[in-house]
């Protein structure tokens, strides 16, 4: 008698669709993701991040092979069981922006950045969809976007720990902040608040010293870069200004404050071109912005 082919786990099944799905053979490794999803939900374990990413998994293989739809459900599902996902958020960004559903595709990829700042293709995502949306919906774009939900600190907190606790080759986008722990983004946050209230009173040297000692502890949070700029722009130091729009700049690339305050900044050191091309590059994202367009006006009748 020929002998019993013993039945595979679903850790197997997940495994011999990774293994379809490095080879491309994408509707294979699909049919390998169900039949593993379909065991781990019959079995009665409540394994919510397993389940989720193998629903992620399956919609890597659906986006592949070009079925959107059915990339955009087994995302959302995938989201369901462990929110704020990066790849779930990826991948669904990916599928929308394919369908020319633009607003979901901006309001995913912004959601990624949230989390984790240094994830270049959702910064890309985002460059793309401001085009998109502006040529599609002119300069009220914005005011039709879906709400950006709010990423909890807890999340950014699990992230960095699983990060760091990951070999090398498998942290997500975490670049020169890899050694960055919990208790450094309270204590980062901490002192960001403090500046903050600093401002309020005027106290922009002493604001300028906490937002220093926050960025030590966590050197990627975009608004304590910005915040310290507009102090350096209240102290005249307008150098020490533009290089923190430049670093804030570097982690999000179309941030309306950075590129603000670096106009500002440029418009002090008689530097014209540079104030008007900051200026140009936010009113592409920000249209209505009054405050850009008032300096804009202001810069061009400079001699």
């Amino acid at each position: 008698m020929p002998q019993k082919r013993r039945s595979q786990s679903w850790a197997e099944l997940k495994q011999a669709g990774n293994e379809c799905f490095k080879t491309g053979q994408y509707g294979e490794a699909a049919s390998l993701y169900s039949q593993a999803i379909n065991m781990l939900e019959k079995s009665g374990q409540k394994k919510p991040e397993d389940l989720s990413i193998l629903y992620s998994n399956r919609a890597a293989s659906y986006l592949k092979d070009g079925n959107c739809s059915e990339c955009i459900k087994d995302c959302s599902v995938s989201l369901e069981l462990v929110p704020f996902g990066i790849k779930s958020l990826l991948r669904r960004a990916a599928a929308y922006e394919a369908i020319e559903r633009y607003r979901q595709a901006y309001v995913d990829y912004k959601t990624v950045l949230q989390i984790d700042c240094n994830v270049q293709a959702a910064h890309d995502g985002t460059n793309r969809m401001t085009k998109a949306l502006t040529d599609m919906d002119g300069p009220a774009w914005r005011e039709k976007l879906p709400p950006i939900p709010t990423v909890p600190l807890e999340v950014k907190e699990k992230l960095l720990q699983a990060a760091s606790s990951a070999p090398p080759a498998q942290q997500n986008g975490i670049k020169e902040n890899s050694n960055k722990t919990v208790g450094d983004v309270k204590k980062a946050r901490l002192l960001k608040e403090e500046g903050n209230a600093l401002v309020k009173k005027g106290e922009h040297k002493k604001a300028v010293e906490k937002y220093t000692q926050s960025l030590g502890q966590d050197p990627t949070e975009v608004t304590t870069y910005t915040n310290r700029a507009l102090c350096y722009l209240s102290l005249k130091m307008y150098k020490e200004a533009v290089k923190d729009c430049e670093e804030a700049l570097r982690l999000d690339s179309a941030n309306i404050k950075a590129l603000y305050r670096r106009a500002q900044a440029y418009k002090e050191l008689k530097d014209k071109k540079a104030c008007v091309q900051d200026l140009n590059s936010l009113l592409k994202i920000e249209p209505k912005n009054t405050a850009a367009q008032k300096l804009l006006q202001e810069v061009q009748k400079m001699k």
